[in-house]
């Protein structure tokens, strides 16, 4: 898909406030409505726009600990984990990586308890040989707006 500098106004100012209507962006982009509804359309369609949501300020809800855990796996079965580890609700993001880990795991909890059990859960799936488990001692930025 082609995209050009509206667009990614679009996306830019749905990013901060995906509530807006399409007339109050329309007004902020100096175009017309049926313009914004039509592009915010097409980027639905091809998938740019995957959904809506809220951002969570996930400290307040008590998920005071954010766990980045390292995996390593054998057999060639790193997507099967990946599908599986994905699943959790604890489970915030699952990517690829480049070194020694096959992938990494950002995920939010509770207590220690919690992360504990779910090191454990991860540990226990077949073909993973290893994890590491680093905890965040204090967020600076936490974001995936997009924002140039």
């Amino acid at each position: 898909m082609n995209m050009d500098d509206k667009d990614i106004e679009i996306l830019k100012h749905l990013s901060v406030d995906g509530r807006q209507s399409a007339r109050q962006l329309s007004h902020r982009l100096g175009v017309s409505t049926v313009t914004v509804l039509s592009r915010i359309k097409k980027l639905e369609k091809e998938n740019i726009i995957q959904g809506y949501s809220v951002r969570l300020n996930h400290e307040l809800l008590g998920f005071d600990i954010t766990a980045i855990i390292e995996i390593k796996t054998s057999k060639g079965k790193m997507l099967e984990i990946e599908d599986e580890i994905a699943k959790y609700d604890s489970t915030i993001a699952v990517y690829d990586v480049t070194g020694d880990a096959d992938m990494v795991i950002i995920a939010k909890f509770k207590t220690r308890g919690f992360l504990s059990d779910f090191v454990k859960k991860i540990s226990a799936i077949p073909n993973v040989e290893n994890t590491l488990t680093h905890i965040v001692l204090n967020t600076i930025k936490e974001d995936d707006r997009l924002v140039e």
